[in-house]
């Protein structure tokens, strides 16, 4: 995972019985990342994503996109990865 990044994202919004975990995987299918995505109990969705800094970016231009109707404030946040995922999906 040499020059990998882990990205935590917030999305805020209507984005809790959306779709939007399910839209979030189907996403991830056509990227190289692993990582989650999880509701959180305070109406956000959290999504922990690890890769290539440039297959980040366009996994998380491409969420943002599918989901633009429902955010409306998003927060996010770079870290080293941990290189702990295998895969991506639906944490709960």
């Amino acid at each position: 995972m040499h020059g990998a990044i882990q990205r935590t994202l917030w999305f805020e919004g209507r984005v809790q019985g959306v779709g939007f975990r399910y839209t979030t995987c189907g996403v991830a299918t056509q990227f190289d990342v692993t990582g989650y995505v999880r509701n959180l109990a305070d109406g956000r969705v959290e999504v922990v994503a690890e890769g290539e800094p440039r297959e980040i970016e366009r996994f998380t231009g491409a969420v943002c996109d599918a989901m633009r109707g429902y955010v409306t404030d998003t927060q996010q946040q770079d870290a080293p990865p941990t290189g702990r995922f295998s895969t991506f999906g639906v944490r709960y």
